[in-house]
């Protein structure tokens, strides 16, 4: 059996997880290309994550975004390590999710880095209000939630955030999706 270190310990404590059977085998990952293939067929929100305070004002595009829950109103957010936004949310104890709306493929492109007119990163060229966190809030996001940093957890190539929503608010607008690496937006059955 392998040993645990305290902070895993800490962490299993920390969320509830508990420890796999013993008696379980340990078995590989699977390939990292093929677990990227499989993911493209999962269906994923588009969000903007962003910050400011003293470490600097930081967007980034994520899909991985998850209710935590709402007992209180918690939130998650995952973001790769090496972008110096997993940083900035680290020190500025704040962020806010931007749920982009289905015309928001050109906001979500820039976040990403790959902006197709304009600069990457660009916050002038969008509508901003700050939220009582200081992070930005998107003015046309299908929704937003401003948090405050609650737990971080690495796990991987990504930091886990999990903040506690002290604001939140809804545009109306239907959201932007990702899926078979490509944007789409849901139809409605009614």
């Amino acid at each position: 059996m392998n040993a645990i270190t305290p902070e895993i310990e800490t962490l299993k404590t920390d969320i509830g997880v508990v420890a796999a059977p013993a008696s379980r085998p340990r078995t590989d990952s699977v390939k990292r290309e093929d677990f990227v293939n499989a993911m493209s067929g999962a269906v994923t929100g588009v969000n903007v994550i962003t910050t400011d305070g003293p470490a600097g004002r930081f967007g980034i595009t994520v899909s991985a975004m998850s209710s935590v829950s709402a007992d209180p109103p918690m939130v998650l957010v995952c973001i790769n390590r090496r972008s110096p936004a997993c940083n900035a949310l680290r020190v500025n104890e704040a962020f806010c999710v931007n749920v982009l709306s289905r015309r928001q493929r050109q906001v979500a492109d820039t976040f990403a880095g790959r902006s197709t007119s304009g600069d990457p990163y660009d916050f002038a060229s969008l509508r901003w209000k700050q939220g009582m966190t200081g992070a930005p809030r998107l003015l046309e996001a299908t929704s937003a939630f401003d948090c405050v940093l609650e737990h971080t957890y690495d796990a991987g190539s990504h930091t886990v955030f999990i903040g506690r929503v002290v604001a939140a608010s809804e545009g109306g607008e239907s959201p932007l999706l990702y899926t078979g690496r490509t944007y789409g937006y849901p139809c409605r059955w009614d």
